[in-house]
């Protein structure tokens, strides 16, 4: 037991030893050897985006009906050839009009004639995004768009938008090809005279993990919860509350007696309380999974803390393996800020099928970074998005082990109890006018803070499951 308890205290203290005691990055850091090996920047994460405008469909080109001569209620696009892509959505000119109507599309799989059947795209987006009268909310940029779809790689792509009340001006079709996953592409030795270091961007969103791993790290290992409890209390979101120390048995004894009486008449500090917080879960990084810094908009936006987290799903399907999860988290991330005018990725975090988790919104995953991903209630919550499709089918085991696992650890810092109540002041939405003080869980659901069916039916239904796991790894059950 003694052997044992020296072991637990020696992986404790190293843990502690090996993190930096600050959040503030080093004014200079030195660039890996597996940065320096890169290619230049702009040329290091390769994709793309076509913006292809619709067109009303004529009798031969319509899908949904008969008729001829153009309809301003049906657009879309013939069947053609285009360059690969493997990530689609529909974007239009206004972000407060509404696309009331259907969207389908069929796509061809690259170097193969075979073409996929019909496709319903989700039409209902504007739940997701900024809150009204933010900077980002009111940006100039801002579109209205569809959900993203992950349809693999295509080659070939035919579109049909039929509206239940005039369509909004403006419909383009956008085909996101994600680029090269980091690890796929083989680095080239040049030579010192052309040798680059990340750039800013690249720099800036690194350093604000610096604290968990180093600079340029793929991902942010996990820790023990043992670790966790003692390492936290570095970081400034840290607000408490903690359980109480346990004080140690023993046996009343005259010794004893004594060492009471002397503890009294010369008292020592208290045991330092442990905190409610779960083990910090492995985290892939924007690193890890690719993104291309420069699209973003440079700097973070923070908001004061963490009170709630909201689950939602990506609504982009089911049909990708885990292995493409950075390809798809990409697309979205293109599609988010290129297609749909955001300044970033917006959600907090991702999760894959698998449970893999990954960084979403940079700014730090350790810090209350102000994301866009439930309109109305972003200000003091996280956004964490499930890759997939959740309506109808249902959410893996380790997705919703990861829920748990992430949000145990990060309301943890923020001293919040996952399984409870908590309040939120509503920015404005389709449920609570802005300004309506709002009881929420802990961990909601998307449709808890606005009218919507996401996170999907099978994955809300799992929620409560989340809530108790989240609240064991924290020690409260």
């Amino acid at each position: 037991m003694r052997a044992s308890l020296a072991t637990s205290i020696a992986v404790t203290c190293a843990a502690v030893l090996a993190l930096p005691v600050s959040l503030v990055a080093p004014a200079a850091a030195t660039v890996p050897p597996e940065v320096a090996a890169l290619p230049p920047g702009p040329e290091r994460l390769p994709g793309s985006t076509q913006s292809l405008p619709l067109a009303p469909l004529d009798g031969s080109d319509r899908g949904f009906g008969s008729g001829t001569g153009p309809d301003t209620g049906e657009q879309g696009l013939a069947r053609r050839d285009v360059r690969p892509f493997s990530l689609l959505g529909v974007v239009w000119d206004d972000p407060a009009a509404a696309l009331h109507g259907t969207v389908q599309v069929r796509t061809r799989a690259t170097g193969g004639g075979t073409w996929s059947p019909w496709q319903d795209v989700e039409t209902h987006n504007d739940e997701h995004g900024a809150d009204p009268e933010t900077a980002e909310g009111a940006g100039r940029a801002l579109k209205g768009s569809t959900a993203p779809l992950w349809v693999g790689d295509s080659d070939g792509v035919e579109i049909r938008v039929r509206g239940e009340e005039q369509l909004p001006e403006g419909l383009r079709l956008e085909l996101v090809d994600p680029g090269t996953d980091p690890g796929a592409t083989v680095p080239q030795v040049r030579t010192a005279a052309v040798l680059t270091g990340p750039t800013a961007a690249e720099a800036a969103a690194s350093a604000v993990n610096s604290q968990l791993a180093p600079y340029g790290a793929a991902w942010i290992p996990a820790l023990s919860k043992a670790a966790t409890e003692v390492t936290f209390r570095h970081f400034p979101e840290w607000v408490g509350p903690a359980r109480p120390a346990q004080p140690e048995k023993t046996t009343q004894t005259a010794q004893t007696t004594q060492t009471a009486q002397t503890a009294q008449a010369a008292p020592v500090a208290a045991a330092p309380a442990k905190p409610y917080i779960g083990p910090r879960p492995k985290i892939i990084t924007r690193k890890g999974w690719g993104a291309d810094e420069k699209l973003r908009e440079k700097g973070f936006v923070y908001t004061k803390s963490i009170k709630a987290a909201f689950v939602h799903h990506t609504a982009t399907g089911n049909n990708y393996t885990c292995s493409q999860a950075p390809s798809v988290l990409r697309g979205i991330y293109r599609y988010h800020v290129q297609s749909s005018g955001w300044r970033d990725f917006g959600y907090n975090f991702a999760v894959d099928k698998c449970g893999n988790i990954y960084e979403g919104r940079a700014g730090g995953v350790a810090k209350p970074v102000l994301g866009a991903h439930t309109l109305g209630f972003n200000t003091n919550s996280m956004g964490v998005a499930v890759i997939g499709s959740y309506e109808k089918s249902s959410p893996p085991a380790a997705v919703l082990t990861a829920v748990a696992r992430l949000t145990a650890w990060k309301l943890g810092l923020h001293g919040v109890n996952p399984n409870s109540t908590t309040y939120l002041t509503s920015g404005g939405g389709n449920l609570y006018k802005k300004g309506t003080k709002v009881k929420l869980r802990t961990i909601s659901g998307h449709r808890d803070g606005f009218a919507t069916a996401c996170p999907g039916a099978r994955l809300y239904s799992k929620l409560g499951t989340a809530r108790t796991t989240s609240a064991k790894y924290q020690g409260r059950l």
